[in-house]
């Protein structure tokens, strides 16, 4: 089944523990996390503190998107602040990302790699064996409410034919611009999660958005 992970980059922040608490009763499998820090990206937002207060108001794994220089400095903060999955970028500057992954591993947490839209599949394909779920950027990471990029769905296409020519057990997300229009987009070409901020958020009906973004 398809997983949809909304993003609280895109909830009110004045109310964000009972923004997450509605997730569940909407139909969403995960809470989507999303950590700028003004450098790896033009804006700022979640720390661990944040995820340790949303922890206590939902039974969902916090998936947690590091969009920061130097991750591996996060890894262990976020762990004891409640997160359940962590991903990071290629793109960070991140010279073991190997080690990167087994930490996140070791301390019991699901993790994987993020690409940025114009950043080619070849640089994850030896990481595949340690990830649990590569994050593809349909948009260029720092800002919510972006348009899909169209090119990301032939890198998704691309990435499904590699992990099924490895028989591999790994989820691809697709992070920015989804819809219900792109979110069909995305499945036929073999995304397993769908991140979603606006089309939940600002949606009159958040859960038959949800429902609609399965696209079953």
């Amino acid at each position: 089944m398809i997983k949809i992970a909304p993003s609280i980059l895109s909830a009110d922040f004045a109310n964000l523990g009972e923004a997450t608490a509605k997730l569940s009763g909407w139909g969403a499998d995960w809470v989507h996390f999303d950590v700028m820090d003004g450098n790896f990206v033009p804006n700022i937002t979640f720390g661990p503190p944040t995820c340790k207060a949303i922890r206590p108001h939902t039974e969902l794994p916090i998936d947690v998107h590091l969009m920061v220089e130097h991750p591996g400095d996060w890894i262990i903060p976020f762990h004891d602040a409640g997160a359940d999955i962590i991903t990071f970028h290629v793109e960070s500057g991140e010279h073991h990302l190997h080690s990167l992954l087994q930490r996140i591993h070791a301390l019991g947490m699901k993790g994987g790699v993020v690409l940025n839209p114009a950043t080619p599949i070849e640089s994850c394909i030896h990481l595949l064996p340690d990830c649990d779920l590569v994050l593809m950027m349909s948009v260029n990471p720092g800002f919510g409410g972006q348009k899909f990029i169209p090119e990301t769905l032939h890198k998704i296409h691309q990435l499904r034919q590699e992990i099924e020519r490895r028989n591999l057990s790994v989820d691809i997300e697709v992070d920015g611009g989804v819809n219900p229009e792109t979110a069909k987009a995305c499945i036929d070409a073999g995304a397993t999660i769908l991140v979603a901020g606006s089309a939940v958020f600002h949606a009159p009906d958040p859960k038959a958005m949800i429902q609609m973004l399965r696209c079953e």
